[in-house]
């Protein structure tokens, strides 16, 4: 960017209006001049609508951009701090209590640095910003003949508050506790089985050895899907979920998840499939939408009640186009519903954030988060609502197209 100017409007009453904007402006220690001549256009971004905190000093330490972020961030006026230097308007320490503005040194330090990166600093009434830093330099050679290099014309500091991080800590450490808490049950189970099966497997009967190797299996396989959720929300937050698409039959994979389940021990009763005409094909990742169906029709079971139903129909993307009955679905959605209590509208935006758990607490928290990342990962829509008969409807919506789509 060529040009970096604040628009104050709002915080100085006496700045004029853009159509006769002087060539100076005055500063409470003087006049510091504005670019004069033609702006590029494109060049040209206001400081007050950039989304992080800007401060610009000149070359001499005296600030003269203060955008509202900043303001916001450090709790001054832009009006107020305008001209004053930049040092006595940011007392800059790090976690040590030293004065960042004596140790960095940037008006006095090397001339080749370019940029700070962003660290955390701490203003004089504790307030945390992450703060990084930029130079902008000038040739020497065009200002002082006999003493080439280049000279500090602006000191560009971007400001921004600490709470994101603080959130992404926290998140961190409590999917660490999550893991920790949800390993130690299995593996303890494991370890007591398999050490008890070692020591006295003679004592035993057939039944119940086999009784110890059916609960060390399930629990390896509750291990195995706990790495597979973590390895899962890894891709889903760097984005590289990979989507391998397949001419998928929904109703085949919701039926196939279903039976699996009746196999282990489910009453058949307790499920319905509805399907609806005129589907499209969906050209989708077959093992993901197993996936996906697997954790919906699981936290129905286990957080509702009464008959989960499964309901596979024809959609449209837009809004528009589902008002008009003569345009082709380009979409499939599959609803699963419960007829349990259902969730509440305030707690529905909630509901696929990371470790959100219903009133029945088990698992980690991770499966409806898991279900939407895998979701939007082909370009689909998942939400949640109330079910026709009451209970819980998660409805995901995904595109046709082809295999390249």
């Amino acid at each position: 960017m060529d040009k970096l100017i604040s628009s104050r409007a709002s915080s100085d009453p006496r700045t004029p209006s853009p159509a006769r904007a002087p060539t100076n402006r005055e500063t409470a220690n003087g006049i510091s001049p504005l670019p004069e001549g033609p702006v590029p256009i494109g060049s040209l971004v206001f400081a007050d609508e950039l989304p992080d905190g800007v401060v610009v000093a000149d070359e001499v330490g005296r600030i003269v951009v203060f955008n509202r972020v900043a303001a916001r961030l450090t709790g001054l006026e832009p009006a107020e701090v305008i001209g004053k230097f930049v040092f006595d308007v940011l007392p800059l320490r790090d976690v040590d209590g030293r004065d960042w503005w004596v140790y960095a040194d940037p008006y006095h330090g090397l001339p080749t640095r370019t940029r700070h990166p962003e660290r955390s600093l701490y203003l004089a009434n504790g307030t945390e910003l992450l703060v990084s830093v930029g130079y902008v330099r000038t040739p020497k050679a065009s200002r002082e003949a006999c003493s080439p290099g280049l000279a500090l014309q602006k000191l560009v500091i971007s400001l921004r508050g600490a709470q994101q991080r603080e959130r992404l800590e926290r998140s961190r450490a409590e999917l660490v506790s999550t893991v920790a808490h949800e390993l130690r049950s299995p593996l303890t189970s494991v370890k007591g089985f398999t050490a008890t099966l070692l020591n006295k497997w003679s004592r035993f009967t057939d039944d119940q050895k086999r009784v110890m190797l059916e609960t060390v299996n399930a629990d390896a396989d509750r291990v195995t899907r706990l790495i597979t959720e973590l390895l899962d929300v890894s891709r889903i937050e760097s984005g590289r979920m990979e989507v391998h698409r397949q001419l998928v039959d929904l109703p085949d994979r919701a039926r196939k998840i279903i039976a699996g389940r009746v196999a282990a021990g489910d009453p058949e009763d307790r499920y319905r499939i509805e399907v609806r005409s005129g589907l499209p094909e969906t050209w989708l990742d077959a093992d993901k939408i197993d996936q996906i169906l697997g954790n919906l029709v699981e936290n129905a079971v286990r957080h509702g009640a009464g008959i989960v139903t499964v309901v596979v129909e024809p959609a449209h993307l837009g809004d528009e186009a589902a008002e008009m009955p003569s345009v082709q679905p380009d979409a499939a959605a599959v609803s699963v519903r419960d007829q349990g209590e259902g969730i509440s509208p305030e707690v529905a935006p909630r509901v696929f954030r990371q470790f959100w758990r219903g009133k029945r607490r088990g698992g980690t928290g991770l499966g409806l988060y898991i279900v939407k990342g895998l979701v939007e990962a082909h370009g689909g829509t998942i939400g949640v609502c109330r079910a026709p008969g009451g209970g819980a409807e998660f409805r995901f919506i995904m595109p046709a197209g082809t295999a390249a789509g």
